[in-house]
């Protein structure tokens, strides 16, 4: 191993996404240093690989609707998203030159539907605010006398002494993006990690998912615990996974924490009453095969049928009202999660209590923390990129005063 020699910055920020990138660019000022670390080749993995969805950026839901979507962290990160809070974003992307649009379901999108163009211009105005990005820098804690510890590729160690630092290095999914929850070695209180807007498993019949994975299932509800969705979820291998699934929030996490179980209710055809479509499931068949008939009778695709002899085999030959109860309630029994890295994102981090309301760590002054590395979650929707940048913002921000604090005072 080699010891690269202590470099300095005023600033330095660990973890290249959109609360790091946010945080830098609210750290940033005249006479300040800012140096962004990322162990990754280059920024904004995980941001780019959530452009290939469009780039769902914020809701254009009413404010007081949209901070409920973060449950029991909504009372702590107000402050944040009361700061930065949805238009504030889409007038920041304006600003970087990337127009946004309110899709049908409300959601906030660039125009372009991609990621790469806000990227690229956000880079260059970090740059021409002077912040320096230094890729394949691996975190490797602090050291006894609070120096930050970096390892590169090669294995070499680099001692970077700051002012201030703002830990943005993420949640515990899509490690191969960089976010693997590595740094859940810090000596604070964390909440455990789970998978958060991720699938669920089902013990599908092997025929089934044979012929079935990956078939789109568009305008569906969706009903746990009282809890009731719509949108569209896609059949998988391993279960069930979707818009749909994950606007369900942390309703099945909860009772798959309770019980191990949790049944989930697929309605295949929720704009029509289960009166109307028993009306319909009356006409006569003439010896169609039940697809072919659920099509010709009610519009429904060739997988209503198949869930249906896979899930309720014995409403097959049922009469019309069995067939219609079975299709606006198909009982899905969910049996475990898919795997975290699988997931878009997680729940869990490090817990509020261990923070000040600058989110500076109790335990490490002058080192404060952004994004998923806190313990929230929200559904899909552009719930979680608003509270990254948010946070991101509110952090950087109280590492540029703390900086300004420590130089009034003499340090």
């Amino acid at each position: 191993m080699t010891l690269s020699p202590m470099t300095q910055t005023n600033i330095a920020v660990i973890g290249a996404g959109p609360a790091g990138l946010m945080a830098a660019e609210a750290a940033a000022g005249p006479g300040r240093s800012v140096t962004v670390f990322d162990a990754m080749p280059s920024a904004g993995r995980k941001l780019l690989m959530a452009g290939r969805g469009g780039l769902n950026l914020t809701h254009s839901e009413p404010f007081e609707r949209f901070v409920t979507r973060y449950g029991t962290a909504t009372g702590a990160l107000m402050p944040m998203l009361e700061s930065f809070p949805p238009e504030a974003l889409r007038r920041w992307a304006a600003d970087l030159g990337i127009e946004t649009f309110v899709g049908s379901s409300g959601r906030v999108f660039p125009l372009g539907l991609k990621a790469s163009p806000l990227l690229r211009a956000w880079l260059a105005r970090l740059g021409r605010a002077g912040v320096r990005l230094v890729a394949r820098r691996r975190w490797d804690g602090f050291t006894a006398e609070g120096a930050l510890r970096f390892r590169d590729p090669a294995g070499a160690e680099h001692l970077v002494r700051a002012d201030a630092a703002v830990l943005a290095l993420g949640g515990a999914s899509w490690a191969r993006l960089g976010s693997d929850g590595a740094w859940a070695r810090l000596d604070v209180p964390l909440a455990p990690f789970r998978a958060a807007n991720c699938g669920f498993a089902i013990a599908w019949p092997a025929e089934f998912t044979q012929r079935h994975a990956g078939t789109p299932l568009k305008n569906i509800a969706l009903s746990l615990g009282g809890t009731r969705v719509r949108g569209e979820a896609v059949v998988a291998g391993y279960g069930i996974e979707g818009g749909a699934v994950y606007a369900l929030g942390a309703i099945p996490h909860e009772a798959l924490a309770l019980t191990g179980a949790a049944r989930l209710l697929l309605d295949l055809k929720p704009d029509l009453t289960l009166g109307d479509l028993t009306v319909r499931l009356e006409r006569p068949r003439r010896g169609a095969s039940l697809a072919s008939f659920l099509r010709k009778a009610a519009n429904l695709p060739p997988i209503a049928a198949a869930l249906l002899r896979a899930v309720r085999p014995e409403v097959m030959n049922g009469a019309p009202g069995q067939v219609a109860a079975a299709l606006k309630a198909l009982p899905l029994d969910l049996i475990g999660t898919a795997p975290i890295d699988r997931a878009i994102s997680t729940a869990g981090g490090v817990r509020w209590q261990a923070l000040g309301p600058d989110l500076q760590l109790a335990a490490h002054p002058g080192v404060f923390l952004a994004g998923e590395m806190l313990d929230w979650e929200a559904p899909t929707g552009g719930y979680l990129l608003q509270a990254c940048f948010a946070t991101g913002r509110w952090a950087g921000a109280a590492a540029a005063q703390h900086v300004i604090q420590r130089e009034l005072n003499g340090f």
